[in-house]
């Protein structure tokens, strides 16, 4: 008898709810004439909160003082700046003037700043005036010269800022009417700048369609209303903060918590328990830094139901911590890239403990997902290796002026091509194994960091672990592991590590070398910069 083939590593996201086709401002106006008196935004470093009828009259207020500015609708304002209530204003003021919003990464030098002026053409620029060491104006005034599209700085906070609340709040509201007719959902109204590797980043442009969806649909699956508050002590600048964030809270009525500018595990775990947050955002890294607190176990916790770790991969301790002691049961693991709006698979609310440790969940509602061999393109059968893709409505517009570069990521049927190593089950939950380009191939064979990571994650001494390949002359690569230590442990060795993994793991999995760090190098959003551990290990080991 023949024998029944494996099905193919595809998978579509059914719903019954269908896609939102509204503006990013037509969703909130919805949102504040449903729940005007809701609290919308706490800002707790500076103690400000609005409910939604005084959010929306901020945020009327800057749209019409920016379009008394002259600002038409495709203009692009940037917006640099930590987390702070005016980063979510301008947000939504842009919105609703169909403004691009650029945002900035808040840890650019000068000369990014330089590149991201110029490349996206921001003719407005809305900036922190300074944060911790960073002297915002001082470098925007070094650029300036060298940067003639822009005409404009308003600095938060400063006489400009408050000159165009004040002209908004005297305009009169039916221009702003008029404009909001003008724009439609496919319009583009973000562009973020991912983190290249190589080269300079690229501006990834995303529709009000694109990220408002993505936001409403990651809230759906955590079952959001207007009585959730969502802690976000993740960066706005990133779609984990303004999208997963911003717009899953006021596409349910929610209330946006900011801690601080910046991540800092005391200040987030004060404003879940102080604003009994429902939700609490973050990267494996930031959980890891809550869980080690010293005053952990003085804040009451009790509100949190749920939450969304992404970022990276979260390592299965980690996980079970944030089950158990943050009592975050509904937690989800979500899966995405800043090109795709970002979430591509969420795990859901009924997913076992043991899906959520070890997958990044099923494909997210009206999205598609598939993986393929990276050298022909074929699907591959379930349960092998390949190249993740996904294709739907969250997918960029493209990068911003960059049509070569677009052409490289997205293909002719509009699968957008993620650089990750994913493996799909019969039950379409995806594993992610790793980046094709962090692959190590040992002697011939291929190793996957992120199984090698989860199995030293169980050492009682090691903290957090990152394993990287750096060259070797006879294997071709080596395994290199960088570890932190847990606070009072004695530093491991190459040594200590090669005994405790011996007879535990295939010893061509064994690390060579080991790294003992404070830090990991990261991008402000909490991703492990890998491409600069290998730099460094290059001077580290001598190679």
């Amino acid at each position: 008898m023949p024998t029944t083939p494996t099905p193919r590593s595809y998978a579509s996201g059914t719903s019954d709810v269908p896609l939102l086709g509204d503006t990013i401002g037509e969703n909130l106006d919805r949102a504040v004439r449903a729940f005007p008196e809701r609290e919308a935004l706490v800002d707790r470093p500076t103690g400000r909160r609005w409910t939604y009828a005084e959010l929306a009259a901020d945020v009327d207020a800057l749209a019409l003082g920016l379009l008394d500015l002259g600002i038409a609708k495709g203009d692009r304002i940037g917006i640099w700046a930590p987390n702070c209530a005016e980063w979510a204003l301008t947000q939504y003021a842009t919105a609703k003037l169909g403004a691009i919003l650029v945002t900035v990464n808040p840890a650019y030098r000068a000369h990014e700043l330089e590149y991201v002026l110029n490349q996206a053409g921001i003719r407005l620029l809305v900036a922190a005036e300074r944060f911790r060491t960073s002297d915002y104006a001082a470098m925007i005034d070094e650029v300036r010269p060298r940067c003639t599209g822009l005409e404009r700085v308003v600095l938060i906070g400063g006489p400009a800022w408050d000159e165009v609340l004040a002209a908004g709040r005297r305009a009169d509201p039916a221009a702003l009417a008029e404009r909001e007719g003008e724009l439609a959902p496919d319009d583009p109204i973000n562009i973020q700048y991912t983190s290249g590797t190589t080269g300079f980043p690229k501006g990834a442009t995303l529709s009000h369609h694109n990220i408002l969806n993505n936001g409403y649909f990651v809230g759906e699956l955590l079952d959001y209303t207007e009585q959730d508050r969502i802690c976000v002590p993740v960066p706005f600048y990133h779609c984990f903060g303004m999208v997963m964030g911003n717009l899953a809270a006021i596409s349910h009525g929610a209330c946006t918590v900011i801690p601080a500018p910046s991540f800092d595990p005391g200040a987030t775990l004060a404003a879940v328990a102080a604003e009994r947050c429902t939700s609490l955002y973050g990267v494996p890294t930031m959980f890891i830094a809550e869980l080690a607190d010293p005053d952990f176990p003085r804040y009451d916790l009790t509100s949190l139901r749920t939450g969304i770790m992404a970022g990276s991969p979260c390592p299965s301790e980690v996980m079970k911590e944030v089950i158990e002691r943050m009592g975050m049961a509904g937690v989800a693991i979500c899966y995405g890239m800043t090109e795709t709006s970002p979430v591509s698979t969420q795990t859901r609310a009924d997913d076992s403990v043991e899906r959520r440790v070890s997958t990044v969940g099923r494909v997210g509602p009206h999205l598609e997902v598939k993986v393929i061999d990276p050298a022909t393109g074929r699907t591959v059968p379930r349960g092998e290796p390949g190249e993740l893709c996904t294709r739907g409505y969250s997918v960029m517009l493209g990068y911003w002026n960059e049509p070569e570069r677009t052409a490289e990521a997205v293909d002719t049927a509009h699968w957008m091509h993620t650089g990750d190593l994913a493996v799909m089950d019969d039950d379409g939950y995806l594993a992610i194994t790793g980046r094709i380009k962090d692959m190590v191939i040992r002697g011939g064979e291929n190793l996957y960091p992120r199984e090698i990571e989860e199995f030293l994650h169980t050492h009682p001494d090691i903290l957090d672990v990152q394993v990287i390949g750096v060259p070797d002359p006879k294997y071709g690569e080596e395994l290199m592991a960088w570890i932190r230590m847990r606070e009072g442990a004695e530093p491991l060795t190459a040594e200590t590590v090669r005994a405790y993994c011996t007879g535990r793991l295939a010893h061509v999995k064994i690390p060579r070398y080991v790294h003992v760090v404070e830090e990991f190098p990261m991008t402000v959003t909490g991703k492990i910069r890998k491409v600069e551990m290998r730099e460094a290990a290059l001077r580290i080991l001598g190679l």
